[in-house]
């Protein structure tokens, strides 16, 4: 059994190297409404005389179904009815398919997984049949194999026996492109039951291969827990099984986090994503006039080196360009990209400079609240620095507005804040405030002095990246 908190380090990890992937069962399109295999076949299954609840080979009942049928319309057409109905991408498909995830495999028919990418900017490359697997889409974020078909191609479905039986055949490579991601990928299996007999073939192969070397998968499955109209040895027996089959699953490599409740893995995927999101760290701020206690070379030196130990303890850096800050943020960053992170500068650093030349003042505005909304969407912590401009009027020192709406953002998505008030303006209006709702900011109890007063950059600097770091751990 793998404790939450295990996963959570591990999977966190994965997503960071590139080396994640989720496999989707049908528990995870079931809260959007659509059906399990079970409930697809029951009434198939009622109209050939069986009841499905009394039956464990599901394969096996979805053959005697084009057996009796003498062809595969009544399968063809279930389908298309139960999985061509409109409905809402779930909260669990849309954490999994906003996260930096490169591979997500699935045997369901719907479409929840591509149409999440897609509400979250990222193009995917589905892959239905095994001729598209020697084709990459351009730009793509994201592949989805579905290893079983698509509603949209019904015909070609996998369900019945014969289906398995000819899988090879009928889908050339799509177990062997399995098998080589389950070797070097960490998978999160969700709402699977490990009853499909494609997947127990490839994962018997895998142990078969690399034995004790096996690389750590996991999954959520259910505690079996006593009803009211349970018998003590039912309930045994059921609990029984459940231990038989995680020791199995283990066997694999597939480590079990037992949850009591199903809405323990939103919650948990929530911790995910607040982890992943705090590896990327927004440094919001700009500063048009200087004053003798934080002069334009001590301005910049904070930018910099704030941006180089963030970089240097591998988190990613995004800068709006902000003026007399953005240039210092790149440069910090790059200095430590080029010199120890082998030049892989999209790892670490996100250059985001606002739209320019709008004339019309409505449409800038609505572009720029856009363009914030989005990057701070992909950053879990803000640091905010200074925030100051030139009035345009009368030429006069003003507080950045900007700034100030940024906060706002970050205040609703519930990031992690952090606002160098030393530095005055914006910074102390934003620090002021969340000084003055400090139970809301437990992460900055320790530093509330530094934050406030403190000129020492690198007392700043460490102190930062003491929150920051705080954040990360898993």
């Amino acid at each position: 059994m793998a404790t939450k908190k295990q996963f959570l380090r591990e999977y966190v990890k994965a997503i960071r190297d590139g080396n994640a992937a989720v496999f989707a069962g049908a528990g995870l399109s079931r809260p959007s409404g659509f059906v399990d295999w079970k409930e697809l076949l029951r009434p198939m299954a009622d109209d050939i005389g069986l009841n499905i609840d009394e039956e464990h080979d599901l394969t096996a009942v979805a053959q005697y179904v084009r057996n009796k049928s003498g062809n595969r319309a009544a399968i063809n057409s279930s389908i298309l009815d139960a999985f061509s109905k409109d409905v809402s991408t779930n909260e669990n498909v849309t954490i999994l398919t906003s996260l930096p995830i490169n591979t997500y495999w699935t045997t369901n028919y719907d479409q929840l997984i591509e149409n999440g990418l897609r509400d979250a900017n990222r193009n995917s490359d589905v892959k239905i049949e095994y001729k598209q697997l020697s084709n990459t889409k351009r730009s793509r974020d994201a592949v989805v194999y579905k290893m079983h078909g698509d509603v949209d191609h019904a015909a070609d479905a996998v369900l019945t026996k014969d289906d398995y039986i000819q899988y090879d055949r009928n889908h050339p490579f799509f177990r062997s492109v399995l098998q080589g991601d389950l070797i070097s990928k960490t998978f999160l299996f969700v709402g699977f039951s490990f009853e499909d007999p494609n997947l127990d073939s490839i994962l018997g192969q895998i142990k078969l291969l690399l034995d004790e070397n096996i690389r750590n998968h996991y999954c959520f499955m259910k505690k079996v827990t006593q009803t009211d109209s349970m018998s003590d040895e039912e309930y045994g027996y059921q609990k029984a099984k459940q231990d038989l089959r995680e020791d199995d699953l283990r066997r694999y490599g597939i480590q079990t986090i037992f949850i009591d409740d199903y809405s323990e893995i939103t919650e948990m995927l929530k911790e995910l994503e607040k982890a992943v999101l705090a590896n990327n760290v927004f440094i919001s701020g700009s500063i048009d006039c200087f004053d003798a206690e934080w002069p334009k070379a001590k301005i910049e030196e904070l930018a910099y080196k704030l941006a180089n130990h963030l970089v240097k303890e591998g988190f990613k850096v995004t800068s709006g360009f902000g003026i007399g800050i953005g240039s210092s943020v790149i440069n910090g960053a790059l200095d430590e990209i080029y010199t120890n992170k082998f030049q892989h500068m999209d790892e670490h650093l996100c250059l985001r400079p606002f739209p320019q030349g709008i004339e019309d003042q409505t449409e800038r505005n609505a572009r720029w609240e856009k363009y914030r909304e989005e990057i701070l969407g992909n950053n879990g912590v803000v640091i905010f620095m200074v925030g100051n401009k030139k009035d345009t009027v009368s030429g006069k020192k003003t507080v950045a507005d900007g700034c100030l709406r940024e906060y706002q953002i970050a205040k609703e998505l519930s990031r992690v804040i952090i606002p160098l008030g030393t530095t005055q303006d914006a910074a102390a209006v934003i620090y002021n405030e969340v000084k003055n709702e400090k139970e809301q900011y437990p992460y900055l109890e320790k530093y509330w002095e530094i934050l406030g007063t403190e000129k020492n950059i690198d007392t700043i600097v460490s102190a930062v990246m003491a929150i920051v770091e705080a954040q990360r751990a898993v």
